[in-house]
């Protein structure tokens, strides 16, 4: 999306306007655009900024300057808060003060509970007789898309069916390569999906084939619907599970992503003891009350 530059400015200025007829005690943000753009200008008002960082996608040139520039501008905030270790070991590597750096994983609300495993599969029409795997994220090169789909041309033996939910710039090129690799039969696209979250009970498996994370949420929609999961060992990743919580493979490494959802198929009694300790970390480590906690112990060190 192409944003004029003028558009820039009249939210810098309201942005601006917001802070000084409301006085905030600090301002907080999320993303490098409103990091670049808007934090300087609250910071010249005398309000403490605090960052969230969720990670870094790379991408087309704009992405990647706008990236650069936020790096630059983590060393005026007061206080930078990364969602996974390896995040805080970048920022601390790119300059950001260990006195000011952060680290405080994502949070599960425990929102809508997922709908009962039938009514799920019926709303995602998945064909009797098929072990259903779920892929849910935007379409973009860093998520890894193509990594599932050359994953399921070494799994053509068994009977697969592959549900992708999410949209992006990736998904024409992404449906070539299914075509390519005659996986059109077993790989349906369903674009973004309203209440997605609610669909992970109709999974047999959920994969996360990421090449780069922060603490991904689909993961925490997978394990609160206690499915069984295959994920990239990337960022914050290993932070929310473990080999005792779920297959963890290399990133950009389709034969063990391969390796991994077929040993989910061919045992079902490991997979579902794995599914439900994740279930059970999920309710004991990432709850909201502590999350807050954190998060208010920082606001109270920089206003």
């Amino acid at each position: 999306m192409r944003v004029p530059l003028k558009a820039y400015f009249r939210e810098r200025a309201a942005v601006v306007d917001i802070c000084r007829r409301t006085r905030p005690d600090l301002v907080h943000t999320h993303g490098h655009r409103v990091d670049v753009v808007d934090a300087g200008a609250v910071r010249r008002l005398g309000i403490p900024t605090v960052t969230t960082v969720h990670g870094f996608t790379g991408g087309d040139w704009k992405n990647r300057l706008y990236e650069r520039l936020q790096r630059r501008a983590f060393r005026r905030f007061e206080a930078v808060v990364a969602v996974s270790r390896p995040l805080a070991d970048e920022l601390a590597r790119a300059g950001v003060p260990a006195a000011r750096l952060h680290v405080v994983p994502n949070a599960w609300p425990a929102r809508e509970e997922p709908l009962p495993r039938d009514q799920a599969r019926q709303a995602l029409a998945v064909p009797p007789g098929r072990f259903h795997l779920g892929w849910v994220g935007r379409l973009t090169a860093e998520k890894g898309a193509d990594v599932l789909l050359a994953a399921l041309g070494l799994l053509t033996d068994l009977p697969l069916v592959a549900s992708v939910l999410g949209a992006g710039r990736e998904r024409a090129r992404l449906e070539a390569a299914a075509n390519r690799q005659d996986l059109g039969g077993c790989v349906r696209w369903f674009g973004n999906r309203p209440g997605a979250g609610r669909l992970f009970s109709a999974f047999d498996a959920f994969v996360l084939s990421s090449r780069t994370e922060g603490t991904p949420i689909v993961l925490f929609e997978a394990m609160a619907a206690g499915v069984p999961i295959v994920a990239t060992a990337v960022g914050g990743v290993p932070d929310v599970v473990s080999s005792q919580e779920a297959l963890l493979v290399p990133p950009d490494d389709p034969a063990a992503l391969a390796e991994a959802i077929r040993g989910v198929r061919s045992d079902p009694a490991g997979a579902a003891a794995r599914a439900r300790r994740a279930r059970e970390r999920l309710a004991r480590a990432f709850a909201v009350g502590p999350w807050l906690a954190r998060y208010e112990q920082i606001y109270r060190g920089v206003s």
